[in-house]
């Protein structure tokens, strides 16, 4: 395990990594931390799907590293997994930006799309509350959009905006691989990364839902 940290602060779970703590990251030098490395060579190469994928996001990384965009890069990592048939499912706050989408992957590839709300169940059916006092407020359905990408057979599926815990659902029930175009934050413009830059929001983080 890796012993690089610069303090111990006493007994830890058993089999508790924390790759946070490290200061030098000599694994990207070939230094193998957990001596596992037989173990992940042989788990990859007896999961030949898997690997695919691997070497295709490798493939990606090297070509287009510091020069593509995240969309440009999922149409490249598309192509390189021979996807021809591109699932995304979307929240309806989004619906401007998947139809753009959209539009543009067709250009390339058969696109199949489905919303959050699909099969517009309502909230009160599971007890769920309400985010507007309306009657008939219609919960979010990751489950129905993975399935009906699922039924159209897709070969690479793109999460666009969804909720948290309404990705989660979506990635346990897809059967195509997953990737994310947009992952959103309502008040940092869908720009998460923002709240660990900020050293106000940090504060009021640690103040409050982090406090003690």
């Amino acid at each position: 395990m890796n012993n690089s940290h610069k303090e111990n602060k006493g007994p830890k779970e058993k089999n508790l990594t924390e790759c946070d703590l490290c200061d030098h990251f000599a694994c990207s030098q070939a230094k193998d931390c957990f001596d596992g490395r037989d173990e992940t060579i042989k788990s990859y190469q007896a999961d030949r799907p898997t690997l695919i994928l691997a070497r295709a996001a490798a493939d990606v990384e090297a070509a287009h590293y510091g020069r593509a965009t995240r969309l440009e890069e999922i149409v490249h990592f598309a192509r390189a997994i021979n996807a021809r048939h591109v699932g995304v499912a979307f929240c309806t706050g989004f619906k401007t930006e998947a139809r753009i989408y959209c539009d543009l992957m067709r250009r390339r590839f058969k696109v199949s799309s489905v919303c959050c709300k699909n099969c517009a169940v309502p909230k009160a059916t599971f007890s769920m509350p309400h985010v507007r006092p309306v009657e008939k407020e219609t919960m979010c359905n990751p489950k129905g959009q993975a399935e009906r990408l699922n039924e159209a057979q897709t070969d690479l599926n793109v999460l666009i905006g969804l909720c948290v815990g309404h990705d989660s659902i979506f990635f346990k029930h897809s059967a195509a691989p997953v990737t994310v175009l947009i992952a959103k934050d309502r008040v940092l413009a869908h720009n998460p990364v923002g709240a660990l830059y900020s050293p106000y929001i940090r504060r009021r983080l640690e103040e409050g839902i982090f406090a003690d």
